[in-house]
């Protein structure tokens, strides 16, 4: 290919969604500050911030290579490939329409919110120096394999890619089984050998900030239309699709976490409105291409009512997984790439039929068996991986410093400095003001 072949259309768009994606970040760390206590807030907004700072490297060192790299056996990329990204600023090097770079960094934002969405199950208790080692850790032996699996096709940067895409052939457009199901059965395994938090169960552990938290809503659904749409590579039809069909899902999964709600509590709550935002995104996300905006109504409706009652679960089990990682991501992860099987519609950019529209279990069973393959292979090495960090540096904070506040302890910051509201009305009516050199007054 040579240069007169890349579009500066879809250039831009994808350079657009790029940082749309990569702003998904902060935006996750508002959504999850404002759920944890006040004495939490700031260690929570530093797992993810963090988290595009470890893996931000690790993506330009190996991880880019290790996802798309010549396969080895379909199951990682040549990590030596393209190690430091080399030969990528070849004018020549390109993907589709796109500089390869371009694609480079699209797929680098994915990677960063992908290890930062496990860090909202181990809220309030986890060391923050452990939290980095894991971080960089799971990049490596988890998503960059993970992401090779379900989004290296043959042909597109190399010659081989994932088993996944193109020996399974199941439908994942924009990650919801290399990013929410794995980060979410990853959560799973971290928050059970963690343990639970203290005074769970038996202490209430209310969000702090609501208004963080709808802050966060807003600002992952409007990134998330650069997640899904940006998945076309281009400023296509099939970016068109995938946007409208963003919209809708999570309008409808807002619509339906708030009905569950209303029902079964009584009321209908901010935080489950910014949930069911979050649960519609999660559904769509590998769907977005594949099914009809009608069906993404359904699928957005299903991961709605879905993950309102999925974040239950943890009650019955026992495991503490802190602001319902499991149950959303996870959760709404397996409704919508599962779905797929039922709903796709043979009309949409990916051209498959499910069940509904006359078509055979072919394309369910390979949702089944990519999703599958995703959520045991992340769940028993997050699981390695914890044990042994647990066994040599040690996950958890001490009971001290958690019931006290992890951010002192971890950070020796916090999150709001409210000293002056202990001034009484005297004492700031007659503080002394000195006059500047200058004749100010300072």
């Amino acid at each position: 290919m040579n240069l007169l072949e890349i579009s500066a259309g879809d250039t831009a768009w994808v350079l657009t969604s790029a940082a749309l994606v990569l702003l998904m970040t902060p935006a996750l760390a508002f959504f999850y500050g404002g759920m944890v206590r006040a004495k939490s807030v700031l260690n929570m907004l530093m797992m993810s911030v963090t988290s595009m700072g470890i893996v931000g490297v690790l993506w330009v060192l190996v991880g880019f290579s290790m996802s798309f790299g010549d396969s080895l056996g379909g199951i990682i990329g040549n990590p030596l490939q393209f190690a430091g990204l080399r030969g990528l600023m070849d004018p020549e090097a390109v993907v589709g329409t796109i500089p390869t770079l371009v694609f480079v960094g699209f797929q680098g934002a994915f990677a960063i919110i992908a290890v930062a969405l496990i860090s909202g199950a181990v809220a309030d208790r986890m060391k923050f120096s452990a939290w980095a080692v894991f971080a960089a850790v799971w990049a490596v032996l988890v998503y960059f394999p993970a992401a090779h699996w379900v989004f290296a096709f043959d042909d597109t940067v190399s010659a081989r890619g994932g088993f996944i895409a193109n020996s399974i052939g199941a439908i994942d457009f924009a990650g919801g089984t290399a990013i929410h199901i794995n980060a979410g059965a990853a959560a799973l395994a971290l928050c059970i050998v963690l343990g639970p938090r203290i005074g769970f169960r038996t202490n209430p552990m209310r969000p702090h900030n609501l208004t963080l938290v709808m802050l966060g809503a807003g600002m992952l659904w409007f990134g998330w239309f650069g997640f899904n749409a940006g998945s076309a590579l281009g400023a296509n039809g099939t970016a068109g699709v995938a946007w409208i069909n963003t919209l809708a899902a999570a309008a409808a999964a807002m619509l339906g976490w708030l009905v569950v709600e209303r029902i079964r509590d009584g009321h209908a709550t901010s935080l489950g409105a910014a949930s069911g935002i979050v649960a519609g995104l999660v559904g769509i996300t590998p769907a977005c291409a594949a099914v009809s905006p009608v069906g993404a109504l359904g699928v957005g409706l299903l991961a709605g009512v879905g993950c309102a009652f999925a974040i239950g679960i943890k009650k019955r089990f026992g495991y503490d997984d802190s602001l319902d990682v499991v149950g959303v991501h996870l959760g709404g992860g397996l409704i919508g790439t599962l779905v797929i099987g039922f709903l796709a519609d043979p009309a949409s950019p990916t051209g498959a039929a499910g069940l509904f529209y006359g078509g055979g279990f072919s394309v369910l069973w390979a949702q089944i068996l990519g999703a599958g393959a995703v959520l045991i292979y992340s769940f028993v090495v997050t699981f390695a991986i914890a044990k042994v960090l647990q066994r040599t540096m040690g996950l958890r904070t001490h009971a001290e410093s958690e019931t006290a506040g992890i951010d002192g302890v971890e950070h020796a910051e916090t999150g709001y400095d409210l000293s002056v509201v202990g001034y009484s009305a005297y004492s700031v009516k007659h503080t002394i003001v000195v006059p500047s050199r200058e004749g100010d007054r300072a």
